[in-house]
């Protein structure tokens, strides 16, 4: 849900949509054709040929995950601008919940057994590493990188090309930033210890087996760990979406559903949990600042269908929690230009929001449970597709309007809500998400970066 909205606006910072689809197209283009160069912004990548060192290299490949190869996207990777801009506009790649990772998954199951087996690996100590250090440290995250696959070099112990290659690699699939740069968040994904890797494998392959979809299917996937959403149709990823999902006490929850209707410019009815832990704390501490909670964020409160006038109520008794309120349309409203409903006990939905800067950020915990989507017009758009024949044109119209609407689906598209954390996909590639909600049983290290 958008609750903590209410108390605070931020403004958007993400980066050049248009810019990043633009890089994104490219990038097949050099899969396929043999180019490699890549625009990104104003620097050029000249990418070395990925060395393919038998069958598994050529399975795990990086190029081949998500069309878009990190080698040649991070010029500018130590800019807070790229990582806005990685983060907000993820690479489609492959279906989260394809049937065909199911086999995937228990290759790589078989795969961690044997890394166990060989010793796991040791854990990178040191501060921030980067291209052209020379240190034992490096030399230690060099022999993790190998024990795991990214790097296939000897263990020099300088910091090279080839380093920086493996590690963006590894960062981008374990949900982080692919920076080339080992710092806090990085070196805590790096030392989670290859049984606890192998555990969340065996865990979420079961988790997997329950959600799989086949490629005949159009649905939308919410994967709660990678804060992502995806639309899928054919077998592929018609669109990949940031999203902000549920703090850790304030959990999105698990679940199977059908989109049936979406609100354009929607009033936002303030849920209970919004009410009693952001909205009467909030009122009471204004208050004491002879400031009112309501007059302030444009929100009306109601006993039964009566409104009733902010300035009677008592925020320091029991009255504020006998009554309903609700924040009509505007540039205040958290759901911001609209809203994808589904049937569900738990009173969550997706949404839009006025304030989209976390969308630049990896950790995107923050909600009081439902999800927003970044540019939801597109994910809007395909939903919409089947009725009446929306275009991307009548969205955005409807949006500048600012009119109140509510639309329901010709047919109704399948919604999966689910918590996956470890899971290969069909070219072989391994991807782990943070434990956000500690429900892998593998300890703290898996949750923490």
């Amino acid at each position: 849900m958008a609750g903590e909205l209410l108390i605070s606006r931020v403004t958007c910072a993400g980066g050049d949509r248009a810019a990043c689809r633009m890089a994104e197209h490219a990038a097949a283009t050099w899969w396929f054709a043999g180019v490699t160069t890549l625009l990104v912004g104003v620097a050029i990548f000249l990418a070395a040929p990925i060395s393919r060192a038998g069958a598994e290299e050529s399975a795990t490949s990086w190029i081949r995950f998500g069309g878009r190869p990190v080698d040649q996207v991070a010029a500018q990777s130590y800019d807070r601008r790229f990582i806005r801009q990685w983060e907000a506009n993820p690479p489609r790649g492959y279906p989260t919940i394809s049937r065909k990772n199911i086999d995937a998954t228990r290759d790589a199951i078989e795969r961690y057994r044997r890394i166990v087996k060989d010793g796991g690996w040791t854990a990178v100590a040191g501060g921030r590493l980067e291209v052209g250090l020379t240190s034992n440290d490096v030399r230690a995250l060099q022999e993790r990188l190998g024990a795991s696959g990214e790097f296939r070099g000897s263990a020099s112990g300088y910091f090279d090309y080839d380093t920086e290659r493996a590690l963006k690699r590894f960062q981008a699939t374990n949900g982080l930033t692919p920076t080339g740069v080992v710092d806090s968040r990085t070196r805590t994904a790096l030392n989670v210890p290859a049984q606890a890797r192998l555990k969340q494998l065996q865990i979420n392959l079961n988790r997997l087996r329950s959600v799989a979809q086949s490629d005949k299917q159009r649905y939308v996937v919410v994967n709660i760990p990678a804060a992502q959403i995806e639309a899928v149709e054919d077998g592929r990823v018609v669109s990949r979406h940031a999203g902000v999902v549920g703090k850790r006490e304030r959990a999105t929850p698990i679940l199977t559903s059908r989109i049936s209707e979406l609100n354009f410019n929607p009033v936002w009815r303030l849920p209970p949990t919004v009410v009693t832990k952001d909205l009467i704390p909030k009122g009471r501490e204004m208050a004491r600042a002879n400031q009112d909670v309501l007059e302030k964020f444009g929100i009306d409160a109601y006993a039964g269908s009566r409104k009733v006038d902010p300035k009677k109520i008592n925020w320091n008794s029991g009255q504020p929690y006998q009554l309903s309120y609700s924040q009509q349309p505007g540039e205040d409203n958290p759901l911001g230009f609209a809203k994808i409903n589904f049937h569900n006990q738990h009173s969550v939905y997706l949404h839009d929001t006025p304030s989209d800067r976390l969308f630049g950020r990896n950790f995107r915990a923050a909600s009081s449970g439902c999800v927003r989507v970044e540019n939801i017009e597109e994910l809007i758009t395909w939903l919409l597709r089947d009725t009446n024949r929306w275009s991307i044109d009548d969205v955005h119209r409807l949006k500048k309007a600012g009119t109140t609407k509510t639309v329901r689906l010709k047919r109704s598209v399948p919604l999966h809500m689910v918590y996956l954390t470890a899971w290969a996909t069909e070219d072989g590639m391994v991807q782990f998400r943070r434990d956000l909600y500690h429900r892998d049983g593998v300890g703290q290290l898996a949750s923490n970066y």
